[in-house]
């Protein structure tokens, strides 16, 4: 009995259509998969972005302004001083509050106050690069614009005050300008000049001299140029010792 050869021809064009319907069913769930997938993770990253501004200023600890010889903008000190100490931190960083709080008074007390040194805070933000917050960039920013009134040192000190870990809030927008408020900054030009991030050109140029300098870390002193105990936290005693080679050095 003889087959119709149009009938198997048929059968195989059927075949091959549902082969490719298959297929194009497979690619438009791949396809809404990947979709779900971006969809997804931008809703996470919104939600990392903008529930931090959704939360409560919270609990600010509060500070006294500490009287600090010849201060100008986020120097200290007589600029003609034989000895120049150039302190590169990010505010997130745990060593540099313990840094600035322990440390950083002897250096005034012996040297700052003394005429021989001249104390200059550099911006080093890094603890945020691979963060969705930029916490680190974002205190830098304020910190400059008390700057521009001339309270570097008291935001500075409001700054580390309160600090309770990296990437966790501690520096959201909402509280920045909340220290600001709380020292009694001119709130006007304060926040003209966060929300413009006026001084980033500043900050990136500190960035980079540290970086040329051999900066990888916080915090970094650079006595008269010179990056001392690189890789590791100096002591006064260690500052001391630099400090006191660079003023025998000008006396000879």
């Amino acid at each position: 009995m003889g087959k119709n050869p149009s009938k198997g021809k048929q059968g195989t064009t059927t075949k091959r259509q549902a082969v490719r319907e298959k297929r194009l069913r497979q690619q438009r769930k791949r396809r809404l998969y990947i979709i779900l997938g971006i969809v997804g993770v931008a809703v996470i990253i919104a939600a990392l972005l903008i529930i931090p501004s959704l939360r409560p200023v919270g609990d600010i600890i509060t500070i006294t302004p500490q009287e600090r010889p010849m201060v100008d903008g986020r120097a200290m000190g007589d600029p003609n001083s034989p000895v120049t100490i150039e302190v590169y931190a990010d505010f997130q960083c745990p060593a540099c509050k313990s840094f600035s709080e322990q440390i950083e008074p002897q250096v005034v007390d012996a040297y700052v106050s003394t005429g021989d040194v001249y104390y200059i805070f550099r911006h080093f933000p890094f603890l945020d690069d691979r963060a969705p917050r930029k916490e680190s960039d974002q205190a830098a920013n304020a910190s400059m614009c008390a700057r521009d009134e001339n309270r570097f040192w008291d935001y500075h000190d409001m700054l580390f005050a309160n600090w309770n870990g990296e990437n966790q809030g501690a520096f959201n927008d909402k509280r920045l300008v909340a220290f600001a408020e709380a020292l009694g900054l001119e709130m006007e030009g304060f926040n003209q000049c966060f929300n413009a991030n006026l001084n980033n050109d500043e900050i990136d140029a500190d960035l980079l001299t540290g970086k040329d300098s051999g900066v990888t870390g916080t915090p970094a002193v650079l006595v008269n140029g010179r990056l001392i105990t690189p890789g590791f936290v100096p002591s006064f005693v260690e500052i001391s010792e630099a400090v006191e080679a660079e003023l025998a050095k000008s006396s000879n």
